[in-house]
């Protein structure tokens, strides 16, 4: 063997060796990459099961958002007709208290007539005061008119006097006042004669008597004689 053939193949020993290096360093950079696509592969199908999972998630939620809609919707539904059926209400109430002004209105010019007919005598047998007629009257005071359910002239243990009265089928504490302060008092300092206050009903309440009492005024039911 010569020289030249010799040194080719140490050249060649030490190409192949380095080409087995190579081809090792190759192998394990494929192993690697392997490796690594694998664990890209793992990971993309965790997120493409997330993504899926979000996915359902996202459906239910627009199912759930769809079901609220037409809770929405039915309740929107249920208030207009609750708002329909309180109008409807409304309008029933008006009309009710419609009837039952009309029924006041009988029933306190009844009393009115029943008070016409009882309060002369009573005030004659308690007050010693003779009345011959007792009427609605409207008396002007500081340029307004005060209307009067009851209202007399006649005479007092001889004297001049005259009476106003208010006729209500329940009286009670209340009656008594607005009587006293929008009727009573403005004709009282008005006329220059003794004014007898009186209200007349069907039921007379305790608080009414007591403030009666308190005020100068008389309370009388209707069964009084």
């Amino acid at each position: 063997m010569t020289i030249e053939s010799k040194v080719t193949r140490e050249e060649f020993d030490k190409l192949r060796k380095s080409m087995n290096k190579r081809f090792s360093r190759m192998e394990r950079a494929i192993s690697n990459l392997a490796e690594a696509q694998l664990r890209t592969e793992e990971r993309l199908e965790k997120l493409t099961e997330r993504v899926e999972a979000l996915a359902e998630a996202q459906l239910r939620t627009e199912e759930r958002l769809e079901k609220l809609t037409e809770r929405v919707e039915a309740l929107a539904e249920a208030q207009l007709r609750t708002e329909e059926r309180l109008g409807e209400f409304v309008a029933g109430l008006e009309s009710l208290r419609t009837e039952v002004g009309r029924l006041s209105d009988t029933v306190g010019f009844g009393l009115e007539d029943v008070a016409r007919v009882v309060l002369p005598g009573w005030l004659s047998r308690h007050l010693e005061m003779e009345v011959e007629e007792l009427r609605r009257e409207f008396v002007e005071v500081e340029g307004r008119l005060v209307e009067v359910n009851l209202y007399g002239e006649g005479l007092l243990k001889g004297e001049r006097a005259i009476v106003v009265g208010e006729v209500k089928s329940r009286i009670y504490g209340s009656e008594v006042k607005s009587f006293y302060e929008n009727i009573y008092t403005p004709i009282a300092e008005k006329m220059k004669i003794e004014v007898v206050g009186v209200l007349f009903g069907y039921l007379i309440h305790p608080s009414a008597k007591k403030l009666a009492e308190e005020l100068g005024l008389y309370v009388i039911a209707s069964y009084e004689r």
